[in-house]
């Protein structure tokens, strides 16, 4: 059965660096990061959290906005999820 949730989101890592990525469930893919079991570039950041996520109705959508974040620079990012949290 597929999920109807889709989400775009950004974990702040230990060392302040940011990475961004797309799941179909915020809680499981959280643990997984803090595991060490999940992407590569987290592995050696540990412990991360969430800073910010958005929720869409397909999966293309969020992995659009993902690929788009990914090419912002550091300041842009910080401009980016300000303006997401305060609306």
């Amino acid at each position: 059965m597929a999920t109807s949730e889709h989400f775009f989101y950004v974990l702040e890592c230990r060392d302040g660096s940011y990475y961004a990525g797309y799941t179909n469930n915020l809680e499981r893919r959280l643990c997984v990061h803090n595991e060490g079991k999940g992407a590569k570039y987290t592995r050696g950041r540990l412990p991360v959290h969430y800073v910010y996520y958005e929720r869409y109705e397909t999966k293309r959508q969020a992995m659009q906005i993902e690929y788009q974040f990914k090419k912002l620079n550091r300041l842009q990012k910080e401009q980016y999820i300000r303006k997401g949290q305060s609306e």
